[in-house]
């Protein structure tokens, strides 16, 4: 039977020291806040970050060096026999691409780069997947047909408490930002699969937990697939956030009661989220419980 080591990125929210409790491996994501280099879970820490972004530093995301993605693989690949590598989604950064073709190039049939679509707490759920199917038997071209197959079967909503980030990153414009802070328009997003989309906008945080909760119930309803999945009881829900953990769990407990009998998950936002939503933000969604698939 193959050994299968599993690596991520830090997108997912996993850090390097949660890795190795994990039984993962992570590649900390670089970046630079007004010119000075940081490694995400290494000398960055989310506390850290949000000071940076609430004194307006200058900050900008990168992608893992190539030497440093492939010295890891090699390294792995003395003591196991296959690397499945769990980056974050291809329609988001160029670094999953980068990384299949690095693996198609230098690692063939040792290296499998998942493309699955997914970012932050989807793709941390991703990587655990992952694990358990190694833990399982599952080679590394098993865990990717696998994760690949239900790349869609998952989906998110995320409402910002600030338009501050989302103009800086040219979402929205100034005029926009301007009145809708004034008007305390909170905008909420979707991420469905590679895109990140505009959903709606509301007045005020309870109005937009509302309007996210409404989205999720509608989008299970309305996706045949999704619907399937939760009749069958095969998913689970969640809530997810950027530095505001109090409201996270009084979010936690509406979704709980909305969605009784459900696996349910709350996990906070990765760094790379939180960069274009700020400190605030709050989120729910659904993914495919693929518990039920870990036996061969």
């Amino acid at each position: 039977m193959a050994t299968v080591a599993v690596v991520t990125d830090t997108n997912s929210g996993i850090l390097p020291a949660q890795a190795k409790k994990l039984g993962v491996y992570t590649v900390s994501m670089p970046f630079y806040i007004d010119g000075k280099l940081y490694m995400e879970g290494e000398d960055l820490t989310p506390e850290e970050f949000y000071k940076f972004q609430e004194a307006d530093a200058d900050i900008k995301t990168s992608m893992p060096s190539v030497g440093v993605v492939t010295a890891l693989w090699e390294e792995l690949l003395q003591t196991y026999d296959e690397v499945v590598y769990i980056p974050m989604s291809s329609g988001l950064s160029s670094s999953c691409r980068t990384a299949t073709a690095m693996a198609e190039e230098d690692f063939p049939g040792k290296v499998f780069v998942v493309d699955n679509q997914r970012i932050s707490v989807l793709q941390r759920h991703t990587v655990l997947e992952a694990k358990a199917m190694a833990d399982a038997g599952f080679t590394g071209e098993q865990i990717r047909a696998k994760l690949e197959e239900t790349k869609l079967d998952a989906d998110i909503y995320i409402a910002v408490d600030t338009l501050k980030y989302l103009r800086r990153g040219g979402r929205v414009t100034p005029a926009a930002a301007a009145l809708g802070t004034v008007l305390n328009i909170k905008p909420v997003l979707r991420i469905k699969g590679e895109k990140l989309d505009a959903h709606t906008k509301v007045r005020g945080k309870i109005a937009a937990k509302q309007a996210m909760m409404r989205a999720l119930k509608e989008a299970i309803a309305n996706d045949p697939r999704l619907y399937s999945l939760d009749k069958e009881g095969r998913l689970a829900v969640g809530v997810a956030y950027t530095g505001n953990r109090e409201e996270a769990e009084a979010l936690a407990k509406e979704m709980k009661a909305e969605f009784p009998g459900h696996l349910f998950y709350m996990d906070e936002l990765a760094l790379s989220v939180a960069c274009h939503v700020g400190r605030g933000a709050l989120g729910v969604g659904c993914y495919i419980d693929m518990t039920k698939d870990f036996k061969k």
